[in-house]
């Protein structure tokens, strides 16, 4: 049964070995689903949600059980589930949605709660000057590149993809602190939404790994952070959009 409250999460990099044990992680995720599920309207995961995922015609990853099982019992309850990539995760097709019955998104999503506009993104390359960033997303994206890794062989293509996730800054447990208004991306990237006429109060992220609040102009801007050292997300009630940080359990 539907509740009142619309709940917003990423980057659980579900599967990456660093920082925190993967398993206990997904339980995390999974108790944390199951709790919002008693009173959610719609849940949103916005990307990066596993830490490396290539879905083959008939083959995808191995794990993550207990959580595509609970993403399935929700959507069976009535509850939606929406998914969007990140970009640990942008190579997710349609085995989700027909197996677990979640709402798929690959661009950024907007969307009216109640009476509020939302713009939902994870969040990758929006606002960015990096060239090489830049580079490397429009590879990711190739479809031509994409069909020619699909032709390996699932153990040589999940091998070499873990490596990958295994090389980024998270696995290696580099963060960012806080630049500044004018040099965050995200923060960036909404401001120039807003003056080309974007009419949403919230605007919510993942992708930065830093759980942070930032309001201006009567914009709330959300960056939901990562699972590794806290429990982070949002949830709109409503009437006010709160970010929580539940920290780990000892």
């Amino acid at each position: 049964m539907k509740g009142n409250r619309t709940y917003f999460a990423s980057d659980f990099h579900l599967g990456l070995v660093a920082g925190t044990d993967p398993r206990k992680r997904e339980a995390r995720v999974v108790a944390w689903l199951e709790e919002a599920s008693r009173d959610a309207d719609a849940i949103y995961l916005l990307g990066d949600i596993f830490d490396f995922w290539w879905e083959y015609k008939h083959v995808i990853p191995k794990g993550f059980t207990r959580f595509l099982g609970k993403l399935a019992s929700i959507t069976d309850s009535g509850i939606p589930v929406h998914v969007f990539t990140g970009n640990h995760d942008l190579w997710m097709k349609d085995y989700l949605v027909q197996e677990c019955g979640v709402v798929m998104h690959h661009k950024p999503f907007i969307t009216k709660i109640g009476n509020e506009e939302f713009y939902l993104a994870h969040g990758e390359g929006l606002g960015t000057t990096s060239k090489g960033f830049k580079i490397i997303l429009s590879i990711f994206n190739n479809k031509f590149l994409q069909r020619a890794y699909s032709a390996l062989h699932p153990a040589i293509g999940m091998g070499f993809g873990h490596a990958w996730s295994r090389s980024s800054r998270l696995a290696k447990h580099i963060s960012l602190p806080f630049m500044g208004g004018e040099r965050e991306d995200l923060i960036r990237h909404t401001r120039r939404m807003v003056s080309e006429g974007c009419g949403a109060r919230y605007y919510i992220y993942g992708h930065r790994h830093l759980p942070m609040t930032f309001d201006e102009n009567g914009k709330r801007i959300i960056i939901l952070g990562d699972w590794f050292s806290l429990n982070s997300y949002a949830v709109y009630d409503g009437r006010e959009l709160t970010l929580v940080n539940e920290p780990l359990n000892p």
